[in-house]
């Protein structure tokens, strides 16, 4: 066990944990932030995203011995009151089905726009290409981004 300093969604805190840990059960387990959610297991659906710095990273992959000083961004810290331009186009065009997916989605979303607020169709599409939705809402989800990169 070690302890751990993590600047998680502004806020410092300190964990106890194994260094092999993966950050999205110390996210889960430890500090009770449980929308990033386990999917696969070995970064292939993106269930599991969230921001260090200010690239979308794969939680469930990632020792929170690598972490760092590097802020940490959850579903949680992306907004207060879920104002995000994405989260409020998510709503607007209705995207979610089951939901499951959707708190990765939008992590994968929001870093695109911040280090390319005008995608183009083929960049959406590869940012995205990371994220597995088992409803098939991508169609809506790329309009969603659309309106949040012409709405920001």
């Amino acid at each position: 066990m070690a302890k751990f300093n993590l600047n998680i969604n502004g806020t410092q805190r300190e964990v106890d944990v194994d260094p092999s840990t993966p950050l999205l059960w110390v996210l889960r387990d430890h500090l009770n932030l449980v929308g990033a959610k386990y999917g696969c297991g070995i970064a292939q659906c993106g269930s599991c995203m969230v921001h260090l710095g200010d690239t979308a990273t794969y939680s469930c992959m990632l020792p929170v011995s690598s972490v760092g000083n590097q802020k940490v961004t959850t579903i949680e810290g992306l907004s207060e009151n879920g104002d995000h331009p994405v989260q409020q186009a998510w709503l607007e065009v209705d995207v979610p089905q089951c939901g499951y997916c959707q708190s990765g989605q939008i992590m994968a979303a929001a870093a695109l726009l911040k280090q390319n607020p005008n995608p183009s169709d083929a960049e959406i599409e590869m940012a995205m290409n990371g994220n597995l939705c088992r409803c098939g809402t991508y169609v809506r989800i790329k309009e969603a981004i659309k309106k949040a990169a012409a709405n920001s």
